[in-house]
């Protein structure tokens, strides 16, 4: 396979690179462990920055196509998951469970996200976006704090009415459908900020699910972190058997 790219295109570098990876990865040699070429190498056979291609590397990577080994390289992931269909928002979650879900706060700012914020939303330079905390629970007490992160192209303002479900303000006033979700969920002991948040003691246990929001052309919308008290979810996951 010829690896070139068109530097007179429109279509931006990155992209062109990300479709040239997928093509590469989908290719017997590779699904059968061989590593890609080195970073260094395939930049200068592209003539374009290590930046550049850094950007559509870490797409497929987030999406759980490519996987980096320290020391090693990288190569395509055959990671062990579960696809499951109709994944629900977090207000439909608790709809489903007969919860009437409150605000306990909701602060909004724009922010110079973590840097695997960046790379999830391919921005190579540092730019800020609209975060968004909540303390969300029922009528009892808090029991999930969001962090929230959105890609900027999609015009979010800050000055939204976000008592609406999130999913419905894309998609009725921006024409963004949130179509595909990857999930990683992860325990860990509460620090004294999340303590606070969620009302609970320093070191208690919590749940931190991590989720990737991406529309039905698997362009990023929404990077998404919530910590759960350890009581207040459980997670099922239904699949099925292939033959």
């Amino acid at each position: 396979m010829k690896l070139e790219i068109n530097h007179n295109s429109l279509i931006p570098l990155h992209i062109q690179v990300e479709e040239l990876l997928r093509k590469m990865i989908a290719m017997p040699e590779y699904q059968e462990g061989k590593l890609l070429p080195r970073e260094i190498n395939l930049s200068r056979q592209l003539g374009i920055s290590r930046n550049t291609l850094r950007q559509a590397t870490n797409k497929l990577v987030y999406e759980g196509l490519l996987l980096r080994k320290k020391g090693v390289g990288t190569i395509v992931s055959k990671p062990v998951n579960s696809k499951a269909k109709n994944w629900m928002s977090f207000s439909q979650e608790m709809r489903s469970k007969g919860i009437e879900v409150m605000n306990y706060s909701i602060d909004l700012s724009w922010a110079i996200p973590p840097r695997e914020v960046l790379n999830f939303f391919g921005c190579e330079n540092k730019v800020k976006m609209l975060k968004m905390e909540r303390v969300r629970g029922d009528k009892k007490s808090p029991f999930v704090y969001f962090i929230s992160y959105f890609n900027p192209k999609i015009g979010l303002t800050g000055k939204e009415d976000f008592s609406r479900p999130l999913y419905d303000i894309l998609e009725q006033d921006f024409s963004v459908v949130a179509k595909v979700s990857k999930e990683e969920i992860t325990a860990l002991a509460a620090d004294s900020s999340l303590a606070e948040h969620l009302h609970i003691h320093a070191g208690e246990p919590i749940l931190k699910r991590k989720r990737y929001v991406f529309d039905p052309g698997r362009r990023p919308i929404e990077y998404n972190i919530g910590y759960y008290k350890s009581d207040s979810i459980v997670y099922t996951v239904e699949s099925e058997r292939e033959s």
